[in-house]
């Protein structure tokens, strides 16, 4: 079988230097990759360096090779354009269809999914005309990752970071293997909490469950490969950021219902796959609870946690938005899932067996997806990507 064709642009950004472990990980997972630098990107990262990586010739310019017609060929050929870095620059002159070398070039005559990772200064990331450049771009239907935020050039730090090479790598395995052109979440934003609460005791201990959040990260990276505007409520993972996501950590469900309760206000669908504590202690010791010989502990009173499926689900932020919760069970599966669904009133109910070896932590996951309609969808065995990409499938069913 023809390896996917992949087309790496590379405009130029000091961070430059990071697309070429980008590039390692495209051509070890199987991917041929032509690196289409800009001229500027060559100050950063030199010709010969992307042209042995990649095995294939690098060139900036229109006039070489012109027999080949490379300003045509590169882009009709591609199964996947990624630009990593994508200045602000590089931005302008996609949206505004300019062709003045290879890169842009390969640009309007490509007519596969195109991803765009940005990387600059929070500045020019917030100015206005660098949003209009994205929010059109992500309106013809290409790809436009949110960038990461943390360190810059210099002593800087803020929104605008290229994100990790390997994230940059799995939206680009997911596009690839969605094989279409046009991503059916562009223009959404969704809601997605992951990971589990911890309701804190004293300062040292507190009440927590077994949620690793990978299934929550999945939905994310799956709903940023399609296209959406994704916000992430990370309840206490340790896992790293997914790219072109905007990551917002909580800890205690009251603090994950007022993360909710603000993202969801111009969301289009909300996600919820963290495990909720159901319950928190009444009282919380300032210092650390001390143990006493001969005594037994004083007894933990617990009082409820917010219920904030069922809130969001009862009073909607918008008409028409998707509400999707998660139910872990031990037993009686379905049975208690579609009760659960009754109850909680959302739109789409996520079932899953769990245990302390079943799921929790795991890679793969195994689930129904009960509808509020009376539908149930199984996802059979497998990667908790697979369950992500049909819990967005039948979202965007809903949506359009």
């Amino acid at each position: 079988m023809d390896k996917p064709k992949v087309v790496l642009g590379v405009s130029g950004g000091i961070a430059a230097y990071k697309a070429c472990e980008l590039l390692r990980r495209l051509t070890e997972s199987g991917h041929e990759v032509r690196v289409v630098p800009t001229a500027s990107a060559l100050h950063f990262v030199g010709a010969a360096t992307w042209s042995a990586l990649s095995g294939n010739p690098v060139s900036t310019e229109v006039w070489d090779d012109v027999h080949e017609v490379p300003h045509v060929r590169i882009g009709q050929h591609a199964d996947l354009v990624v630009v990593a870095p994508a200045t602000a620059d590089m931005l302008a002159k996609a949206a505004h269809g300019l062709a003045d070398d290879l890169l842009t070039n390969t640009l309007l005559t490509a007519r596969c999914p195109v991803v765009f990772a940005p990387a600059m200064h929070t500045e020019m990331w917030e100015h206005p005309a660098t949003q209009e450049n994205v929010a059109t771009l992500r309106r013809r239907g290409a790809i436009v990752i949110e960038p990461a935020v943390g360190r810059l050039t210099g002593v800087d730090t803020g929104k605008g970071r290229l994100p990790e090479p390997s994230e940059i790598f799995e939206v680009c395995r997911r596009v690839l293997a969605r094989g279409v052109p046009e991503p059916d979440l562009a223009g959404r934003h969704v809601v997605v909490s992951a990971g589990g609460t911890r309701e804190p005791l004293d300062p040292v201990r507190f009440l927590g469950n077994r949620s690793s959040g990978k299934q929550g990260y999945a939905l994310a990276r799956t709903a940023a490969a399609r296209g959406a505007r994704v916000t992430l409520l990370a309840a206490n993972t340790g896992l790293p950021d997914p790219a072109g996501v905007d990551v917002v950590p909580v800890g205690t469900a009251v603090q994950l219902r007022e993360a909710v309760l603000k993202a969801a206000a111009d969301a289009d669908a909300v996600v919820m796959a963290a495990a909720v504590a159901d319950f928190r202690p009444r009282d919380y010791a300032t210092g650390k609870i001390k143990k006493k010989d001969g005594q037994d502990p004083e007894p933990v009173v617990l009082v409820r946690n917010p219920d904030i499926l069922a809130e969001i689900s009862a009073e909607r932020a918008r008409p028409g938005q998707v509400v999707v919760g998660f139910a872990a069970e031990t037993d009686d599966v379905l049975a208690n899932g579609r009760a659960k669904l009754e109850r909680k009133g959302c739109d789409l109910l996520v079932v899953n067996e769990v245990g302390e070896r079943k799921t929790f932590g795991s890679e793969e996951n195994e689930a129904v997806v009960l509808g509020a309609d009376g539908s149930e969808t199984p996802v059979p065995y497998g990667p908790k990507e697979f369950l992500a990409e049909t819990v967005w499938d039948l979202v965007a069913a809903r949506l359009s």
